[in-house]
């Protein structure tokens, strides 16, 4: 898997939910596991998304109901309402983001060819997760209009949204694969209070997803959405600590590894590791966004997910993304060491080369020599 996971046959769908530890190496018991994890993400739809759609239905009906003990105002933590503006604020942070995904790609909003029924019931008159977007956004519009940047939420690749347009993307009964993946990530921050959603987030689960929902093999591809969720949760348990922001400096945090990265690149080429340091060039300054997100935004999806074969493969899970770190350092050696702050800087946050299999090997040959 390290040296690169073809493609055919649904091969890196597979190798990839082994090595997240979602499917475990005794391949008996991947279709009862697969059944009982994919029967669960069920049971988390009617939880979370379509319980709190019907109680919105139902809690509007009559006005009795609405002034009983529950109401939008009640200030109680235990309020359902409360809960519902709340669960708001972070759909509201996740929609902006995932319309975002991948721009320069056509996939994420095209349909998906298995939408969720569950969600999609033509018979349903609950509030699904795309009308709370637009019900919360439109009722902002005359306050987001005045601040800047707040009206963006329409895909990237069209024009300025005019009123309701934006919305009526797809006809009703399909839902676009960027919608999915908002799902996912909604889910994911119910079941995490504690972390809910980071924006960065989207990165790491795009990639993912792109890969379980373009897999050959059609059964599976069904269940795409599934079996992202328990990947991606996986996967977040791991390095997740990137993520929080109290931890940025205990050893488990982001600030020790981007360390790491300039104190393994010390160790290997103390020329460059000096002129950084004299630039005063510090590895937040582009290792941030490098190692939280995975190097998911400094390459093309097809390239990301190949040097995610070599990071889910690495038995020390991660070290080796240090490794590629100093890789990309070490192959633009010659021009760090020639520019002045502003072009260096210019140079590590829009990386120039785009051969991943150059920077994996060289990668190796760092890991190797050691």
């Amino acid at each position: 898997c390290s040296a690169g996971i073809p493609f055919d046959g649904g091969l890196r769908c597979l190798c990839w939910k082994i090595l997240l530890n979602y499917l475990p190496l005794e391949k008996a018991l991947w279709s009862s596991l697969l059944k009982k994890q994919r029967d669960l993400y069920s049971q988390f739809l009617k939880e979370m998304i379509i319980q709190p759609g019907i109680a919105k239905a139902n809690l509007g009906v009559s006005r009795e109901d609405v002034t009983l003990e529950d109401h939008p105002l009640n200030p109680s933590p235990d309020s359902r309402w409360n809960t519902y503006f709340k669960d708001n604020e972070v759909l509201l942070q996740i929609d902006k983001d995932v319309r975002r995904l991948y721009p320069d790609m056509a996939f994420f909003q095209r349909p998906t060819d298995y939408p969720c029924l569950l969600v999609l019931d033509p018979q349903s008159e609950f509030e699904t997760l795309r009308r709370r977007v637009e019900q919360t956004t439109l009722k902002a519009q005359p306050v987001a209009r005045s601040r800047s940047g707040l009206t963006n939420v329409s895909s990237p690749l069209k024009a300025a949204p005019s009123s309701l347009s934006e919305y009526e993307v797809l006809p009703n009964g399909c839902e676009a694969h960027w919608e999915v993946v908002e799902r996912i990530l909604f889910i994911y921050a119910k079941l995490n209070p504690g972390i809910a959603y980071v924006q960065g987030m989207n990165e790491i689960v795009g990639p993912l997803y792109y890969t379980f929902a373009t897999d050959p093999n059609s059964e599976w591809k069904e269940h795409a959405e599934a079996d992202t969720f328990f990947c991606f949760t996986n996967l977040m348990a791991e390095i997740r600590d990137n993520f929080i922001k109290s931890l940025d400096d205990s050893q488990c945090g982001i600030t020790y590894k981007m360390e790491k990265v300039y104190s393994t690149l010390k160790e290997k080429d103390v020329e460059l590791y000096l002129k950084l340091q004299e630039q005063n060039i510090k590895p937040q300054f582009f290792a941030f966004r490098w190692l939280t997100l995975l190097l998911s935004q400094e390459f093309l999806l097809p390239d990301v997910i190949r040097i995610w074969d070599s990071l889910f493969a690495d038995a020390k899970r991660f070290d080796f993304l240090l490794l590629v770190c100093c890789a990309m350092l070490t192959l633009i050696r010659d021009q760090l060491l020639e520019g002045d702050f502003t072009l260096n800087m210019r140079l590590l946050q829009d990386y120039p080369i785009s051969d991943v299999h150059l920077i994996l090997k060289k990668a190796k040959e760092l890991q190797d020599s050691k």
